[in-house]
């Protein structure tokens, strides 16, 4: 990923699981204008909801971003999802590209303030770190932190999440599903 990339967060909130999910979000990530490639994560401890969010990639020049949720199909008539655009951020530091599996577990911190940058680059157990910051005045949080973490270091690195942020949001993840489209498929698709 390059450091010109911006990367929009869009979180989804439904009943159904994965395969269901995944299928109606390749449907309307088809519709996503502008996009070089998408992420899609669910959260891992999700109970009776389940939480997944996507990141989609583009460039600093490409500012336009739609990602259109269809009417309920008749494939898909019951399914009931609530749909959030987090926003736009630039990336400040990027240790590992979104789209690898360097580790099992992404951690997302979600934070509301302008924190202390250097306190989560010494924590110690993680792989990875990127560090997104808003590039829109209407994204929902002012910085988004992603840890990639193999799956028995995740309570070690919540316990020390939990000690520096006593107002963010704190998600754990696991990669489900890495999507690619290039500039010269949209305008392929564009001219059909």
């Amino acid at each position: 990923m390059k450091a010109d990339t911006i990367v929009q967060f869009v979180s989804f909130e439904t009943t159904v699981g994965i395969d269901e999910f995944r299928a109606q979000w390749e449907e309307s990530n088809n519709l996503v204008t502008g996009k070089l490639s998408g992420t899609l994560q669910q959260e891992v401890d999700g109970k009776s909801v389940f939480r997944y969010l996507s990141q989609h990639r583009f460039g600093e020049d490409d500012t336009r971003f739609t990602f259109k949720k269809e009417r309920r199909s008749a494939q898909y008539p019951g399914i009931e999802i609530r749909v959030r655009d987090v926003g736009g951020y630039s990336t400040l530091q990027v240790e590992c590209d979104p789209e690898t599996t360097a580790a099992d577990y992404k951690v997302f911190v979600f934070l509301n303030t302008d924190p202390e940058l250097k306190l989560y680059k010494e924590l110690l157990s993680y792989h990875y770190l990127n560090i997104y910051q808003a590039y829109y005045e209407s994204s929902a949080y002012t910085y988004i932190l992603e840890f990639f973490v193999d799956k028995e270091q995740v309570p070690l690195l919540m316990e020390q999440l939990k000690i520096h942020n006593r107002i963010s949001e704190i998600g754990v993840y696991k990669q489900c599903n890495a999507t690619k489209k290039s500039k010269s498929s949209l305008a392929k698709k564009a001219m059909i």
